[in-house]
């Protein structure tokens, strides 16, 4: 009961599995990225601090780019060296706060 796991490096055909596999980020390059588009740069900012807490409660957090009302995200583990669970989680936190906002 350790929580996901932070170290095993997931091959291609593991990461959109079980209840991962409706995740919706693009796989490129041993990371998983997702573009987000908000109403204004005010409603992207709140996505980013919602984010940042998430990523503060996993103690994993994202590479991410900001202008105006789009965020991009990028996630990889990048002590293992590719795309773990713990990658995966995030990702999932992050959709089921964007649709706070995003529909």
């Amino acid at each position: 009961m350790g929580g996901p796991d932070r170290k095993q490096i997931l091959a291609t055909d593991q990461v959109f599995t079980s209840e991962y596999k409706n995740l919706d980020w693009d796989l490129k390059d041993s990371k998983l990225e997702k573009t987000f588009e908000f109403k204004d740069f005010s409603e992207a900012f709140t996505f980013m601090k919602k984010v940042a807490e998430i990523a503060e409660e996993l103690d994993h957090h994202p590479d991410w780019f900001n202008s105006w009302n789009t965020v991009k995200i990028s996630v990889t583990n990048h002590q293992a060296g590719g795309i773990t669970e713990i990658d995966l989680l995030l990702c999932a936190r992050i959709n089921e706060t964007a649709k706070l906002w995003v529909t």
